[in-house]
């Protein structure tokens, strides 16, 4: 069995003091915010991270084996960050399918939204639940915070370099690898990838899905894409779009355009709202699509398929993330000492109007 990471030896690795340390990692006050980040980094590095607290997810699980006359609940973190929230068409699918997993085992859901993490642990009481799910972007100090808990945690749509724990992810890298390279088949060259790479790890995988099949043909992609569409700065604001709805994103998108010299033949999105967002302003400027144009999204909400023009997107089984991580947080307390793991969902690329070399045969096809 490994050692045990200690405070001591996160101090003496950074020269600093056990005092200096204690209070970085419970989070109270009197050590400098670049000292609290330098102290959690050197404890992610050491594997201070991956102990076990106190044995409680031990507890949980065998509150778990034995049952309890009291409900026992799941806790699902669900930080309210805009549109991260359960009436959204793709996060509210997610939360459906974590109450219908629970609901089956009897298990009891508390849906917690809170931006702040400094009031999170007024909120929870860790002897109260077997565990939670974090689903979607949630900040390091919020992971934290709940890591202090002793509080066994998975975590859907979201992963964490500092503090290992079990994530249930669509495979956003390959998906968008074979949308793309169905694209380039079809003798599309110029293609362009919409969406903030820095707003997520499911959207920087997707960019980087998008590049890996145009370098694999040689042609130009991201920041490169500037040659032939623009200035190098007018396409980065493509990669760097700031909106939490498709309305959101019309006037960057307006921008854009206004300023090609060209078109590209087709324009990857990361999202369907972006995607539904930029067909919007593609009308608005008499861009005919697909003809002019192909747009393709990701994720296949409702909206994809209710417009007037079908989108080609990728299939996301939501409720099936919410389901897996229900089951990956049950097997996590019944067995804390398992490796930690990263569960890949396998995705579905729905061909529809939206893309040139469809539009004579495509369906709205639902899910």
């Amino acid at each position: 069995m490994a050692k045990k990471v200690t405070m001591q030896q996160i101090a003496n690795y950074l020269g600093v003091s056990k005092f200096v340390v204690s209070k970085a990692l419970s989070g109270k006050g009197g050590v400098s915010e670049s000292t609290k980040e330098r102290v959690i980094e050197a404890a992610a590095q050491l594997g201070y991270f991956t102990q076990r607290p106190a044995n409680k997810p031990l507890k949980a699980a065998r509150k778990l084996q034995r049952g309890s006359a009291a409900k026992q609940s799941i806790l699902v973190l669900m930080p309210n960050v805009r549109f991260q929230t359960k009436e959204s068409l793709y996060w509210g699918r997610i939360i459906d399918g974590i109450s219908a997993e629970l609901e089956k085992r009897g298990i009891g859901m508390i849906i917690l939204s809170e931006q702040n993490a400094d009031h999170l642990t007024g909120f929870i009481n860790p002897e109260g639940i077997l565990g939670m799910i974090g689903v979607g972007e949630i900040s390091s100090s919020m992971l934290l915070d709940i890591h202090r808990l002793g509080i066994t945690m998975v975590l859907v749509d979201h992963e964490d370099d500092l503090i290992p724990l079990d994530s249930i992810f669509v495979d956003n890298y390959e998906a968008t690898y074979r949308l793309t390279k169905q694209l380039i088949s079809s003798g599309q060259r110029d293609i362009a990838f919409v969406g903030n790479i820095h707003f997520s790890r499911s959207f920087n995988d997707r960019f980087l899905g998008y590049r890996a099949a145009m370098e694999e043909h040689q042609f130009r992609a991201g920041s490169e894409m500037s040659a032939a569409f623009g200035n190098a700065s007018l396409y980065r604001s493509l990669l760097n779009l700031e909106g939490y709805d498709r309305f959101h994103f019309h006037d960057q998108i307006r921008k854009w355009l206004q300023g090609l010299p060209q078109l590209p033949n087709a324009m990857v999105c990361g999202n369907d709202t972006i995607a539904l967002s930029l067909l919007d302003v593609l009308k608005e400027q008499g861009i005919a699509v697909p003809q002019q144009l192909s747009v393709t999204g990701f994720d296949n909400i409702e909206d994809s398929y209710m417009g007037e023009l079908a989108l080609t997107t990728v299939h996301v089984p939501k409720e099936m993330l919410g389901k897996k991580a229900v089951e990956r947080l049950l097997n996590r307390l019944q067995h804390p000492e398992e490796p930690i793991v990263k569960l890949l969902v396998k995705s579905e690329v729905l061909f529809r109007e939206s893309t040139a070399f469809q539009a004579a045969t495509a369906t709205s096809k639902q899910r």
